[in-house]
Formats: C-alpha cells, sequence, structure tokens
C-alpha cells in the first residue's frame, strides 16, 4: 500500500511538473518557433520557414517587404535600441560601484539603525513595479526634471543598486575576512588591502550583479513606461507601442533576440556568482 501511494505521489509530482514547464515554456517556445514563418499577415498561420524578418530588423531587403506594409522603420528600431544600451550601460556602471560600495560598508562596519537601512535596500526590490513608476514619475514632476535618459538611468537605480547589493552581500558573506587581517598585521595600507585582496575575491560577485543589473535595465518596461521623455523611447517601450497597434511578425524576430542576449549574459553573471576565488583554492591545497 505504501508503496502504491509513493508511485502515485511520485507520478503526480512528475505530471505536475511537467504541466507546469510547459505552461511556463511552451509561449516562449511559440515565440521562437512562429519568428521564422513567412506569413506577413497572420503569424499565427504557418506559411513556410524565413528568416526574413531577422533581416528587415537589421535594413537587409527581403522578399517579405512589399506585403508588410506595416513594418516599422529600421532607424526608430535602431535609435531605441542605442537608448536602451546608453540608459543600461550608464545604469550598471552607477549601480555596480554604488552597491558594491554599500554591500562592503554594511559588511565590515557597525553601526545604528544597521538593520533597519539593510531592509530599506530591498524595498525596492519589493515594491510593485507601477507603485516605483508613478513616485518616480511624482518625483520628477514635483522637482522640475525634464523626462528623458536622465530619468531613466536615476530611475533605474533606485532599485538595481539593490540588486547589487544583495548579490555582492553573498559573495562577501563566504568571504575569508582573516586574509584582510593578515594584510593589515603584514602593513598593506587599507588601499592595497582593498586592491589587492577584497577585490579579488568579491569580483565574480561585482561582475554577476553589474550583469544581471545591465539585463534588467535593458528589459525594464514598467518603469520606464512612466519616466521615459518623448524622445528617449527605450527598446521595451518601442516594443510595447508596436504590440499595441497589433501583433507584428518582426515582433517575434525582436523578442528572441533579447531572450537569447538576456539567456548568455544571465548564465555568465551565474558563472561569476558561484565561481569559487582562487585564494580559496589555493589554501585549500595548501
Amino acid at each position: 500500500m505504501n508503496t502504491l501511494l509513493a508511485n502515485l505521489g511520485r507520478r503526480l509530482l512528475g505530471g505536475y511538473s511537467l504541466a507546469f514547464f510547459v505552461f511556463l515554456y511552451l509561449p516562449i517556445g511559440l515565440i521562437v518557433a512562429y519568428s521564422f514563418n513567412s506569413n506577413p499577415i497572420n503569424m499565427m498561420i504557418w506559411d513556410g520557414f524565413s528568416l526574413d524578418w531577422y533581416r528587415s530588423l537589421f535594413g537587409l531587403s527581403t522578399r517579405l517587404s512589399e506585403n508588410a506594409l506595416y513594418v516599422e522603420s529600421t532607424d526608430q528600431l535602431l535609435a531605441a535600441l542605442r537608448t536602451s544600451l546608453v540608459v543600461a550601460l550608464t545604469t550598471t556602471a552607477i549601480s555596480t560601484v554604488i552597491g558594491t560600495l554599500t554591500a562592503l560598508a554594511i559588511a565590515r562596519y557597525r553601526f545604528r539603525l544597521q538593520t533597519f537601512y539593510r531592509v530599506l535596500l530591498f524595498m525596492p526590490m519589493l515594491m510593485p513595479d507601477i507603485v516605483l513608476g508613478i513616485a518616480l514619475l511624482i518625483f520628477f514632476v514635483g522637482v522640475g526634471m525634464p523626462l528623458g535618459k536622465g530619468s531613466i538611468i536615476i530611475g533605474h537605480c533606485t532599485f538595481l543598486i539593490s540588486y547589487v547589493f544583495l548579490i555582492v552581500s553573498a559573495r562577501l558573506a563566504g568571504m575569508d575576512t582573516r586574509l584582510e587581517e593578515a594584510s593589515a598585521d603584514l602593513g598593506a595600507s587599507p588601499w592595497t588591502t582593498f586592491r589587492r585582496v577584497t577585490l579579488p575575491q568579491i569580483l565574480p560577485g561585482v561582475v554577476g550583479g553589474a550583469l544581471l543589473a545591465f539585463i534588467i535595465s535593458m528589459d525594464d518596461l514598467v518603469i520606464t513606461y512612466f519616466i521615459a521623455g518623448v524622445d528617449s523611447t527605450t527598446l521595451p517601450v518601442f516594443i510595447y507601442g508596436m504590440i499595441r497597434r497589433g501583433i507584428k511578425p518582426e515582433i517575434n524576430a525582436i523578442a528572441t533576440l533579447l531572450l537569447i542576449a538576456s539567456l548568455l549574459i544571465a548564465a555568465l553573471g551565474l558563472y561569476l556568482r558561484n565561481r569559487k576565488p582562487a585564494t580559496s583554492q589555493d589554501d585549500s591545497h595548501g
């Protein structure tokens, strides 16, 4: 009886897991599949394999160009991509520096309200995007700051610093502080200790946090939609505008390219985050 119930439980768990992953990944798989559909009118009707939608994104001539009269301007698409890259790179640099320094300060120093301050750093990640977007919009309008790339960068930094802080803090938690103490005992200055001992050990976490911040900044829509100006359309906002005017075949190609780029960056970030420090490996052999 117990064996029968155990087998039934395993089958139910396996069936639930299969249904869960199908529900989660089947829509993504359909987007990738239909990005190669040559039908320019109804993307849900398969009309043959084609790479023309990818060619159109790069401004290359295709045999579908005459029929697909609603294809968006490649110049507008590239302008939105450039805006997203500028915002993401700037935000990543600022968030990485501030988030890393904040993680070091909280991990290495003791001060009043330290726990409360740590909780405040988690709030932007827990707060709904629409609430944070509305709050930022009210703030920028209240202080008279024009909406544009600057407002998007500031808005993204408000919550991306928390992500970098979380990843670097996890790296610091597993770091052996005796190495820093030994460096100080040998007469190294605080800057030399940080540069030669601390930074090499937390560097995978720093790079992982930077890559995660870059992905989130590139993919953010809700917050950016509220604080972006007329002349600062990012790629997600541009895609959302395309969808509002109708589901177009090239949207699948754009989504597929973004998916591939996000997966590659996320995989690199996880690899760097989980990689053991070289010093720890050397010590274990010694």
